[in-house]
């Protein structure tokens, strides 16, 4: 019972390529098409390992039950605490570890056609989504002079270049103001003028801007 089977060193070989292969593919997907605010490049450098690293554990386990029950009972007392931020990370990730068991498996062409669908619909997705015309972003305002600019300044300001503004936050002592935006530009000249604009009113404004996707 306690018996395992040898694994096949050439079909091991070719998955782990292929699995290597499809998770820089995957990387290449996220950083293009995800919309988390981390930094996406860095994040998907981890997809390879990961893939690799589950194709490696599986075509190990399947070949015997004790090292599958032993799997069971290390992982009940190692815990990973991964920081994730945003859903869509844990998302790419889950899709990492299920081409990593899928090859691992030796479930080779369904998992291709898996990655290859849901690739699809993830670029269709971000396709759809990139329709309109504007661009949502992220953007604070943050000046060392509130009694020279308010928050119905920056708003109004706001109002002549923007498509839509929705205030997040906003802080105020009597040395700093700090407001934060979500807001839509028709481009990065309505970018550029409103920071002209703000400017004017009061050079000590800093600005700062974050977006996923970036601005046209």
């Amino acid at each position: 019972m306690g018996s395992s089977v040898q694994v096949a060193v050439r079909p091991f070989v070719f998955n782990l390529v292929l699995s290597a292969a499809l998770a820089y593919v995957l990387g290449l997907l996220y950083v293009r098409c995800g919309h988390a605010l981390s930094n996406r490049t860095a994040f998907s450098r981890n997809f390879v390992l990961v893939t690799t690293t589950t194709l490696l554990v599986i075509s190990i386990v399947k070949s015997s039950l004790a090292l599958s029950l032993g799997l069971v009972g290390a992982l009940s007392i190692v815990r990973f605490r991964a920081a994730i931020k945003e859903p869509e990370e844990l998302t790419y990730l889950y899709l990492a570890i299920g081409i990593g068991l899928g090859l691992g498996a030796d479930q080779t062409v369904i998992t291709l056609v898996a990655f290859a669908l849901i690739s699809t619909i993830i670029w269709l997705k971000n396709r759809f989504l990139k329709g309109g015309g504007s661009q949502s972003l992220y953007l604070t305002v943050t000046t060392a002079a509130p009694q020279k600019m308010g928050l119905d300044q920056i708003v109004s300001t706001l109002r002549q270049s923007c498509s839509s503004v929705n205030l997040k936050r906003f802080d105020e002592n009597k040395d700093l103001l700090e407001a934060t935006f979500v807001v839509e530009f028709n481009g990065f000249p309505d970018l550029q003028r409103f920071k002209a604009d703000l400017q004017r009113q009061n050079e000590a404004v800093q600005i700062t801007f974050l977006d996923s996707r970036g601005i046209a």
